[in-house]
């Protein structure tokens, strides 16, 4: 089975509507799994029926029951994170500051407190509109653990593969290279890093094929906006000489990329032009991983 990872160093660079082009094309032939947790957004293209939902859960969050609460205060004295106000008299947890250490909890005189495990997310197995199953999920706001989330994400989609026969999974990850990027990664075959050509772009570029490196992934790249900075171009075109990453598209700026997600579409359903172009992309991707 192979995983076909998209990621970016940096949000905007347009990996979630490249991703869900890529879902497009491949079909029923492939399972999607959507990564980027903390953010997703493909669902809003592909369209998913929610079908199957579980709850997440992940670390603890301090309870005070306020029938055995005196208010001594030692709780909010002891916690660093100032994570137990006081409100209308009464010592409150607040569950986004909380981060569940349960030393208040140690120290509570009348055992008011107590931890429980939070559910921090929900993740889902849907049906979508391309004939095949897509394994996504959602992430509470300020919610932590995202990238334990990413990992079910991932272990639910290669079950899925495997009871469907499929031996393909595309990932779109989270940008950046933080937990959940790594999560991402692991047990890749193949990254496609999605790259623009500005400052940021390709210093973030550069950050996250450090991450791909170190993981041993061959990896392929993919300039988006291709023609908003010709010297920025070039630039990206040595690093990825240097480094051996595989150039499989430049894409130019198109107005046509904002109009299809407007309406619910993929570019590759939208204009044929930018279709054939992602097109020939893809289908350079599915070589790369098979010489994988």
């Amino acid at each position: 089975m192979k995983e076909i990872v998209v990621i970016s160093g940096k949000g905007g660079t347009g990996k979630t509507s490249l991703t869900a082009s890529f879902a497009v094309l491949g079909g029923k032939n492939l399972v999607v799994a959507d990564c980027d947790v903390d953010a997703a957004d493909m669902h809003l293209l592909l369209e998913p029926d929610f079908a199957d939902t579980e709850a997440f859960f992940s670390g603890e969050l301090a309870v005070i029951d306020q029938d055995l609460c005196t208010a001594c205060g030692d709780c909010a004295n002891v916690c660093r994170f100032d994570a137990i106000p006081v409100i209308d008299g009464r010592y409150i947890v607040d569950e986004i500051g909380c981060e569940g250490c349960g030393y208040c909890a140690r120290i509570c005189p009348t055992e008011a407190i107590t931890n429980i495990e939070q559910q921090v997310g929900s993740w889902f197995k849907s049906s979508i509109r391309t004939g095949t199953t897509m394994i996504h999920a959602r992430l509470k706001i300020g919610a932590d653990n995202s990238g334990k989330l990413v990992t079910k994400v991932k272990d639910q989609a290669k079950i899925v593969a495997e009871q469907e026969g499929k031996n393909l999974i595309l990932v779109d990850g989270s940008p950046g290279i933080g937990c959940p990027v790594v999560s991402s990664l692991s047990g890749a075959s193949l990254a496609v890093l999605v790259t623009e050509p500005t400052v940021s772009g390709l210093h973030d570029l550069k950050r996250v094929h450090q991450l791909v490196k170190m993981f041993g992934i061959k990896a392929g790249c993919i300039i988006n906006k291709a023609d908003l900075n010709a010297e920025v171009l070039a630039g990206i075109r040595a690093f990825l000489k240097e480094e051996d990453i595989t150039n499989l598209a430049e894409i130019p700026y198109n107005e046509a990329f904002t109009a299809a997600i407007t309406n619910g579409q993929t570019i590759v359903e939208w204009d044929s032009e930018l279709a054939e172009m992602v097109g020939v992309c893809w289908e350079n991707i599915k070589q790369l991983v098979v010489t994988e």
